[in-house]
């Protein structure tokens, strides 16, 4: 599919012209305002600068691209997340724009907040206004300002104290060859409260190009607890830009899994801060790579309070002439006396020419703290495919099943059956016969 919208270029007349499609309080127009001074003050991101050494944003050109003001025509979807899955709702999003949404009307009765944030804006400002950006930076460099200006089309949960949802709730943003999506995710549950979202972004084909410049923000009150799923999986000629940030409070729990599996060129910067005693995250990432991909993620685990636990574990596998960057932080302020930290990044090199740079860090203030960290890189053992074939498999069958049980560690912290399923069997579907 192919975008056809009219040219409109994030300059000073794109944004004028975006701000003129919004029907939105001025509080939302003049946080836009001032990110769009922000992203003009600043400059793109240079080599020299210590996160992007690794990655090369010669070949990005934002004028490529534009800002999405006209309305999509009408596309069927087909989300992955979701299959055999019994949802309490959903929000379906195609180039910024919403084109579905749900909540099961009992959660609705009981103040749960989910649905366009384009529109909710509008109906919830008094919850929506101290929230939004509350976490993510808009000023922490001109991607996260141009995101701040131009967000469209994300989606929002809010639930209220004490609330329990029972079925996950899932979240999809696609686009079409060429388009742009700006989408904003924001989750909020209150003291107490618990929920699952399912959030997944896709292409309608492998070799479809866009740009995704988004965000993801995260914020739990204490005693809540969050199981959040995140599935990347954008056509191969797709650059992808995006922070997300998670803030977790007293006694909070968060599990966190990442899926990267799409864009030809990705920067992410995850970060998750505890901020509340006894606040509690696992962050499990899977990341698998071909052809010329480039994806790179930097997490940071920020504990600013005592008696925390983090838990960071990424994989990756990397095919072809593909790149994996991860690099990783665990920051622990003086006052996190009994942190409790780990992270570790696994890579699975599926060929002589792929490459992985993974590097861990630590930045510790505190003086009675348990951090560890760790990063492994290897190819596929010729003995274990040896083995397998001497019991009757193919070599590509034999490389499958050593890709899988390398991922198996991830699958196993994943406690919904059907996520568990569409990520082994999307990493299976790409495994090819190597020798």
């Amino acid at each position: 599919m192919t975008q056809t919208a009219t040219q409109t270029k994030f300059d000073t007349e794109g944004f004028e012209a975006f701000l003129a499609t919004k029907s939105q309080p001025q509080w939302v127009v003049d946080a836009r305002r001032k990110a769009w001074e922000s992203y003009q003050q600043m400059e793109w991101p240079h080599r020299r600068h210590e996160e992007w050494i690794r990655s090369d944003l010669r070949l990005f050109n934002l004028d490529k691209f534009s800002v999405p003001t006209d309305t999509p025509a009408a596309a069927e979807t087909h989300p992955l997340l979701n299959v055999g899955v019994d949802l309490a709702g959903h929000v379906d999003t195609l180039d910024c724009h919403t084109v579905s949404e749900s909540l099961d009307p009992e959660l609705a009765a009981k103040g749960v907040i989910f649905g366009s944030l384009d529109r909710l804006v509008n109906e919830h400002p008094e919850i929506i206004q101290p929230l939004l950006f509350s976490a993510v930076d808009p000023t922490y460099d001109r991607f996260a300002a141009l995101h701040a200006a131009f967000w469209s089309g994300g989606s929002i949960l809010y639930v209220p104290r004490g609330v329990v949802i029972d079925k996950p709730l899932h979240m999809s943003s696609f686009m079409n060859d060429g388009a742009t999506d700006l989408s904003h995710t924001l989750v909020v549950l209150e003291e107490g409260a618990e929920a699952t979202v399912l959030q997944e972004s896709n292409s309608f084909d492998r070799k479809a190009g866009g740009f995704h410049c988004g965000a993801i923000e995260l914020i739990q009150r204490p005693g809540s607890h969050l199981r959040f799923v995140t599935l990347q999986d954008w056509g191969y000629k797709t650059f992808h830009f995006a922070h997300q940030q998670a803030i977790v409070d007293r006694d909070a729990t968060l599990q966190w899994t990442i899926s990267a599996m799409g864009a030809g060129f990705a920067k992410v910067n995850q970060q998750v801060q505890l901020v509340g005693p006894g606040a509690d995250s696992q962050v499990n990432g899977v990341m698998f790579t071909e052809g010329r991909q480039h994806l790179a993620y930097h997490t940071l685990q920020h504990h600013s309070a005592p008696n925390c636990h983090s838990d960071f574990l990424y994989k990756s596998a990397q095919q072809d002439n593909s790149q994996t960057v991860w690099k990783g932080m665990i920051k622990v302020d003086k006052i996190a006396q009994k942190t409790d930290g780990y992270q570790r990044n696994d890579n699975l090199l599926l060929s002589g020419s792929a490459r992985a740079d993974s590097i861990p860090g630590l930045e510790i203030e505190a003086d009675d703290v348990r951090c560890t960290h760790g990063s492994t890189s290897s190819q596929v053992d010729a003995e274990q495919i040896f083995y397998a074939r001497c019991r009757g498999f193919t070599q590509k069958e034999a490389v499958r099943m050593i890709v899988t049980g390398f991922f198996q560690q991830i699958f196993d912290r994943i406690s919904i059956e059907s996520v568990r399923d569409a990520l082994g069997d999307a990493i299976a579907k790409q495994v090819r016969d190597y020798a």
